[in-house]
């Protein structure tokens, strides 16, 4: 009977001392997820305003660096040679500058005047849409096509007009960051590359060797085929709709080269502008069927998918098109436009490290430490 109740007594001890431990678990956990949660919002408060400077600095410096190697391979010290490139830059960039932000302003007072009319004209299309829809299919008598789009236009181009001033400003600091971080990833980047791969475990020194390697590299070719791309199909639309009567061709074809960094939902962006002013300003007539075909036809099908993206493009994003998408809709739920822009080739960099793991453990094994004993032995 003694031994029962001690045997109970210590199974109630036991119990205690599990609840309690339980219980210190869970505050100690609910505390330190509190504190990580506190700490990563402040690293991100901290570092928010970093990551487009950082961001554009990295493109920067990848798109100036076969320069500074040319310049280096002619016993041009690397330092010296990154300042000749960039004053190069800054030159080339004031004067365009001084072309450009005149002849910008200018658009871009006129454009103001002028939305008013294109929305009105662009609801009229829209009305007339809805009521052949309503009509072929009665169950959308209640949803409102044209004052969902009237209210997303007014919103983005008010939108557009509020950020414009803080644009402006936000410009100015890059101006003075991206300069500088590039400066010193073009100067001392190979110096914290050596760094970051001299604290890797000699066992894993060759896959962190050869994956940098490979992902720079790729990378590095990505971003310059991307930004080439772009400049290209700006051009080829500024100077096809320079051919037609139709206002804003730069701003035009500037967009258009931009939103085409975006993959497959871009180019669609990019041309939507132009269709709309064309369709206001010019009519269903021949300018504007020109206008179709240097959209579709010339920059989009010949230039784009049969000559750019072949050449420059499709040896990095080897992708399936559903993870495409996938990486453009997780990027813009992260970071907007710019997140729809770098998610593709974040997920190729992400496929590029899985695929060299793969490889790296199939073709590399370390001996069998039991065999090795045993032969000694």
């Amino acid at each position: 009977m003694a031994e029962n109740n001690h045997r109970r007594n210590i199974t109630q001890k036991q119990f205690l001392v599990l609840f309690l431990v339980f219980t210190l678990s869970l505050a100690t956990g609910l505390t330190m997820f509190s504190s990580i949660s506190t700490i990563t919002a402040w690293i991100r408060t901290a570092t928010g305003g970093l990551f487009l400077p950082i961001l554009l600095s990295l493109i920067l410096a990848f798109l100036v660096e076969p320069l500074v190697s040319f310049l280096e391979g002619e016993n041009v010290p690397r330092t010296a040679s990154i300042l000749v490139i960039f004053l190069f830059l800054a030159g080339l960039l004031a004067l365009l500058a001084i072309w450009l932000i005149p002849h910008l302003q200018v658009t871009f007072l006129s454009l103001k005047s002028d939305f008013p009319r294109y929305l009105s004209r662009g609801m009229e299309f829209v009305n007339e849409f809805q009521a052949n829809v309503q009509k072929h299919f009665p169950f959308v008598e209640h949803y409102q096509i044209s004052t969902k789009v009237r209210s997303f236009a007014e919103s983005l181009f008010a939108q557009i007009l509020l950020e414009t001033p803080k644009s402006a400003l936000r410009f100015g600091s890059l101006i003075i960051l991206v300069p500088l971080f590039s400066f010193f990833f073009l100067r001392d980047g190979r110096r914290m590359a050596k760094t970051c791969l001299s604290v890797v475990p000699n066992r894993y020194f060759e896959l962190a060797h050869d994956l940098y390697f490979t992902v720079s590299y790729q990378l590095a070719n990505f971003i310059r085929g991307r930004i080439l791309e772009a400049l290209i199909i700006g051009i080829v639309v500024t100077l096809g709709l320079s051919l037609t009567d139709i206002r804003y061709p730069l701003l035009l074809g500037i967009f258009a080269g931009v939103t085409n960094l975006i993959p497959y939902i871009g180019p669609i962006i990019g041309m939507i502008p132009g269709f709309l002013v064309a369709f206001v300003d010019l009519g269903m007539g021949g300018q504007f069927w020109w206008i179709v075909i240097v959209y579709f036809i010339i920059a989009q099908i010949i230039l784009d998918s049969f000559i750019l993206i072949p050449v420059l493009i499709s040896k990095f994003a080897d992708l399936h098109p559903l993870w495409v998408i996938i990486a453009i809709i997780m990027g813009g739920k992260l970071y907007g436009v710019v997140g729809m822009i770098i998610g593709v080739p974040i997920a190729s960099i992400i496929k590029i490290t899985i695929v060299e793991i793969r490889h790296y453990r199939s073709s590399f094994q370390l001996p069998d430490v039991h065999l090795e004993n045993s032969h000694l032995l």
